[in-house]
């Protein structure tokens, strides 16, 4: 059965990256790693071929050539979703759907002629065999956990690699705590599964060997959910993948209580590790006692912030504002966090409930769901009304962001990341296209930009101060102007 693999195209969001991407010619931040994953289940004499319509279109030759199409996504791809559908069922494919999205809001696409959600090594299979037996149901559902160290490595030979920036792989699922506005624990579960070492290294090996030398993204939703293993096993192995002409450099999603452990981080960086991100969330304990974000809770969270700097991680975080414990002077307590702390990369939001987690259930409860969620962590939109008001919320939201975003509180901010940071001991390639990049910069930012009085700043002091961090400095510059152009997309609407 000739299929295509299609993943929906992402709007311009926060993640997106979209503006910095143009800087080096790519086309998108990440590969659809989930879809790639997806290929390696499917029989293998099926013909293959992805569309992530990120990089490329969707033409009428695929649809003509396709007997199926296999689409997954996550919410904030879902008008791209729906457009792909009409296409699909125009043509006469066969649609199959998987994913966040999916699994959350199947009821809202009618013309999906079978969903296989939740988790695809349970769910595929059984659709597989009953597809083969000419009685494929509707729906494909399951509320187990696969064990992961049976998924097979993602077929990386369905993509061209020139398109993106990143890679992507993943070595656990499911998160330990629990917090009460997150819906990991509900499509993963608590206890983190984990992939073995030697599944990680076959993964590196197979992305090495088709030529990629950039970043690889560990995409798990907390990578230190079971340390035991990453100290003695994984973290070890990966040392050793390092040695001689390796090179990738590593980031990942992590708890704030990375930070407590100094072994883990120095053992972290070793491995090529140099960026984390984590959920900061608020300043504010109440609000952290309210979502039951236990793991942020008495401790100096802007102290975490730095050792994890120093020990050579960046520290890119999550905000958020609209608990119910938040006042209105919670605006000016984020600024002046986020300002002190050195985290560039800061995405704040609004409070939202998605669907399956314990917010949402209270938030129903007490009738104070208004919306959809966008799936768009930083537009400004939430589907629950906030305590504080929601034109008090917005408002506030909105002078948070421009402030921080503006030239002047960014580039203050990353030189204030620049001189606490550690040079990591992996770094990305300085290739033409980066070389490129920085030519690039220095002529749209450093010379049109309204920036350029703080990049000529904050490149000098780089140059003469911290030389090794000079390509780092060049990525931030061009961040901070991908954060400025959303900023101004959704926030100053």
């Amino acid at each position: 059965m000739k299929t295509l693999l299609i993943y929906p195209e992402y709007p311009a969001t926060f993640w997106s990256f979209k503006y910095a991407l143009k800087f080096i010619h790519k086309r998108a931040a990440l590969p659809p790693l989930g879809l790639l994953t997806i290929g390696a289940m499917l029989p293998k004499e099926w013909p293959k071929k992805l569309v992530d319509l990120n990089v490329a279109k969707l033409t009428e030759k695929d649809l003509a050539w396709a007997d199926c199409a296999f689409i997954s996504g996550m919410v904030v791809q879902r008008e791209s979703a729906r457009e792909i559908i009409a296409r699909c069922k125009e043509a006469n494919i066969k649609v199959i759907a998987g994913g966040p999205l999916f699994t959350n809001e199947y009821d809202d696409f009618e013309d999906v002629d079978h969903f296989v959600l939740n988790e695809a090594e349970l769910t595929l299979p059984p659709f597989l065999a009953d597809l083969e037996k000419g009685k494929a149901g509707h729906i494909y559902e399951t509320s187990g956990f696969c064990d992961i160290r049976k998924t097979p490595a993602p077929m990386w030979e369905l993509m061209n690699f020139k398109h993106y920036a990143s890679m992507s792989i993943q070595f656990s699922r499911g998160c330990p705590f629990n917090c009460d506005f997150c819906n990991v624990t509900a499509l993963f579960g608590h206890r983190p599964r984990i992939k073995t070492a030697e599944q990680i290294i076959g993964e590196l090996d197979g992305l090495y060997d088709q030529g990629w030398r950039g970043q690889v993204f560990f995409v798990d939703d907390n990578f230190i959910g079971n340390k035991g293993y990453l100290k003695n096993h994984l973290l070890p192995a990966l040392i050793r993948w390092q040695k001689g002409k390796r090179g990738v450099p590593f980031n990942t999603e992590a708890s704030v209580n990375l930070a407590d452990d100094e072994p883990l981080m120095e053992m972290m960086v070793q491995a090529g590790f140099d960026a984390v991100f984590i959920g900061i969330e608020t300043p504010n304990e109440e609000s952290l006692a309210e979502c039951n974000k236990r793991q942020n809770k008495n401790r100096d969270l802007l102290e975490s912030v730095k050792r994890m700097q120093r020990a050579g991680l960046q520290v890119t975080g999550g905000f958020i504002v609209g608990f119910d414990s938040d006042t209105p002077s919670i605006f000016q307590r984020q600024i002046d966090f986020i300002q002190k702390s050195g985290i560039v990369t800061a995405m704040v939001g609004l409070l939202n409930a998605p669907p399956g987690t314990k917010l949402y259930e209270r938030m129903r409860n007490e009738g104070r769901l208004i919306e959809s969620i966008s799936g768009d962590n930083a537009d400004g939109t939430t589907n629950i009304l906030p305590r504080m008001g929601l034109d008090v919320l917005r408002e506030g939201y909105g002078n948070l962001m421009q402030h921080i975003y503006s030239p002047e509180h960014y580039y203050k901010r990353a030189m204030t990341f620049l001189r606490e940071y550690k040079r990591p001991k992996v770094r990305t390639p300085l290739d033409f296209q980066r070389l490129l990049a920085v030519l690039r910069s220095s002529i749209r930012l450093g010379v049109f930009g309204k920036e350029r009085f703080q990049y000529w700043k904050m490149m000098i002091w780089t140059l003469f101060r911290r030389p090794g961090l000079l390509p780092l400095n060049i990525t931030l510059a061009i961040y901070g102007h991908h954060f400025r152009k959303i900023c101004e997309l959704k926030i100053a609407q």
